[in-house]
């Protein structure tokens, strides 16, 4: 069984501009792991114009930064994940976590459904 993947854009805040929101199976992994205040990737990082952006999954395994707290990344660490392409499935895992977090769990998604999603997101921002 595959877990489900859903990605929104959240405005400009007090010190970000707009970031993206990342549902895994109906929880905010971004949220629980880098706190109130925190952010998500930023847009214009995560789903540029005309060009694949860092959630895009690809058969090469790669660190991503999903998440920094309000404290900034510096100094408490950043959210990031391996994301790769596995044939028909996208896996995130290898989390690396702000200080005194708990880490997510290995996610695994359906590939065409994985791409569909950030299509999405991409054509509507």
């Amino acid at each position: 069984m595959f877990d489900h993947l859903e990605v929104s854009v959240l405005p400009r805040g007090r010190r970000y501009t707009a970031s993206l929101r990342i549902l895994v199976n109906g929880e905010d992994v971004v949220a629980g792991a880098v706190g109130e205040g925190g952010r998500g990737p930023l847009v214009a990082d995560a789903l540029p114009a005309g060009g694949p952006g860092l959630l895009w999954a690809t058969g090469e395994a790669r660190r991503v930064e999903l998440g920094e707290p309000e404290c900034a990344g510096d100094c408490c660490g950043f959210l990031s994940v391996v994301v790769q392409r596995l044939g028909g499935i996208v896996r995130w895992s290898d989390w690396e976590v702000p200080y005194g977090e708990d880490a997510p769990l290995e996610f695994h998604f359906d590939a065409e459904r994985y791409d569909a999603e950030l299509g999405r997101v991409a054509a509507v921002r």
